[in-house]
């Protein structure tokens, strides 16, 4: 391992990095690299990904907040060197999560990501994507399934994480098609992308050829009831799933009825983590929950319900940890402690399937910060 994590350096030059250069010739078993939290301009990148080409052993590069004050014109070319350097090695696991590079930065990444063939592990969380950076990545990872079926062998990637990185719809279907052709995929990671319902749909039905996944993360994203139908529709091709977050994804009455009836068909028994907070779920979708839990999911060991549409002492949540207790996880659920209130008003049409987003939605996607220009420093 070699490790210079958190000293804050700034490496500009290649005589910056020598001593690190140096080092890492040295270790002819070198197998993991932590770079994160330094900031590393172009002519050190280019010395130190030259170091790396001969590492063989390389399995695990942990790249994240290297750019740190860096030109938008600077991070392509610094993160180009390293990624070529990665080509030449049997890498598992890639991590550049909070990296602000956004579109031009996922450019650089192109190649490497088409072309390994062992890579397991891809964090990209807090990269400022948007929809041009999802999109070549989302093409990337196509290509490489397609390599990879050429070559007659499965795809290697189990685990991508993509948080925070405005995605939104536009990137969604390239996203699906991808996840679809890596059928390996075991945990998807993809909260606050400002994904709309249509955008969830086509990703969720994506994911459906993924028969091994475990661990879905679509929190603070938006649903409704068209992304709750396509969630309950596609629950029942994970047998395997662990964790489910869906919490701040506005499910909405019926939306929170669907999922939780797809529970209860008894198909995700290895369902240990159900997260959905915040989701404008009423007590007849929790009683559905509880028979789920009651017949089906005895490894639920972590329910948050909390911030939904029924009230603390409302007799479901007593039915709801009854049906914990029955597997001695009656400590599961959450702190019920901000409860919204059921507002008649709001009883009226909102669960029509074509609802529109509320207004709160488009204004909090609209108030999202702007994609830095190029040569904008980044703090």
């Amino acid at each position: 391992v070699f490790s210079i994590v958190g000293k804050g350096l700034k490496l500009n030059t290649a005589a910056d990095v020598q001593e690190f250069v140096d080092t890492i010739r040295q270790m002819d078993n070198l197998e993991v690299i932590k770079l994160s939290g330094n900031t590393i301009g172009v002519e050190a990148g280019q010395a130190l990904g030259e170091a790396l080409k001969t590492k063989t052993h390389l399995k695990v590069t942990l790249l994240s907040d290297i750019f740190t004050g860096r030109l938008l014109s600077e991070i392509p070319l610094a993160l180009k060197a390293l990624c070529d350097a990665f080509e030449q090695v049997d890498l598992l696991e890639l991590d550049l999560s909070d990296n602000a590079f956004g579109p031009a930065g996922a450019q650089p990444l192109i190649d490497f990501l088409s072309n390994t063939k062992t890579l397991q592990t891809l964090r990209l969380n807090n990269n400022g994507l948007g929809l041009g950076g999802g999109a070549m990545i989302a093409q990337a990872l196509q290509a490489n399934a397609d390599n990879a079926k050429a070559e007659n062998r499965p795809s290697s990637l189990r685990t991508i994480i993509c948080g925070r990185n405005r995605l939104e719809d536009g990137s969604s279907k390239a996203l699906a098609r991808a996840f679809s052709s890596h059928g390996t995929l075991e945990v998807v990671r993809m909260p606050q992308n400002g994904i709309r319902p249509d955008g969830i749909r086509t990703i969720v039905e994506g994911l459906r050829d993924c028969k091994n996944l475990r661990h879905l993360d679509l929190q603070d994203n938006t649903f409704t009831v068209k992304g709750s139908k396509a969630l309950a529709a596609a629950l029942p091709s994970w047998p395997n799933l662990e964790i489910l977050n869906v919490s701040d994804c506005l499910l909405s009455k019926k939306g929170g009825a669907y999922v939780f009836s797809a529970l209860e068909r008894g198909e995700n028994k290895q369902l240990k983590e159900l997260l959905a907070q915040y989701n404008e779920i009423r007590a007849d979708a929790v009683e559905i929950l509880a028979a789920a839990i009651k017949s089906h999911l005895n490894l639920l060991e972590k329910l948050e319900l909390n911030g939904n549409m029924f009230e603390e002492d409302h007799q479901v949540v007593e039915i709801l940890r009854d049906a914990l207790a029955t597997w001695d996880h009656e400590d599961a659920l959450d702190d019920l402690d901000e409860m919204e209130d059921v507002d008649s008003e709001e009883e009226s049409e909102e669960e029509e399937e074509e609802e529109e987003e509320p207004e709160l939605v488009k204004e909090a996607e609209e108030a999202e910060a702007k994609e830095p220009t190029k040569d904008e420093k980044l703090d």
